[in-house]
């Protein structure tokens, strides 16, 4: 089930076409004080980051610690990522267009924190961090999921 205020939240942001600090500030402690509960939420973040692209940097660390709590320990069976997470999370970071290099990030990191991660979810990384990583002009017309 979605947090009805973060959605909101997420709205007013990609209207405005900008995140401020304050906005992280605001989305830190009183949206998501006690982190992400669902996927849903992330799935929200992780599509207002595509969308994007006038973003305070502190909100791309506070999406990073957000989304890389939850995948490693918020889901279950805690402290790995399995098949079904590794689906999900590659889907939500790619979106339509490939991951942004926030995306690209919170999969290397995932991989890093989780003490397994299903092999899809690896590969996925490894890709993302090199799609990010090309510039734009050289980038295929859509990201390969590996999930």
């Amino acid at each position: 089930m979605s947090n009805v205020s973060l959605q909101l939240f997420c709205n007013r942001i990609a209207e405005a076409g900008r995140i401020t600090r304050d906005d992280v500030r605001s989305l830190s402690e009183t949206y998501l004080a006690d982190g992400l509960t669902h996927r849903d939420e992330a799935d929200l973040l992780l599509a207002l980051d595509r969308a994007v692209t006038d973003k305070d940097a502190s909100f791309a660390d506070l999406l990073i610690a957000l989304v890389v709590d939850f995948a490693v320990w918020g889901e279950r069976s805690t402290g790995a990522v399995n098949r079904d997470a590794a689906g999900w999370l590659a889907a939500s970071i790619a979106g339509r267009s490939g991951p942004t290099p926030t995306g690209s990030r919170i999969a290397m990191d995932v991989v890093r924190e989780a003490q397994w991660s299903d092999e899809a979810l690896v590969a996925f990384a490894l890709e993302a961090n090199r799609w990010t990583r090309q510039p734009v002009a050289m980038r295929r017309q859509h990201f390969a999921l590996a999930a």
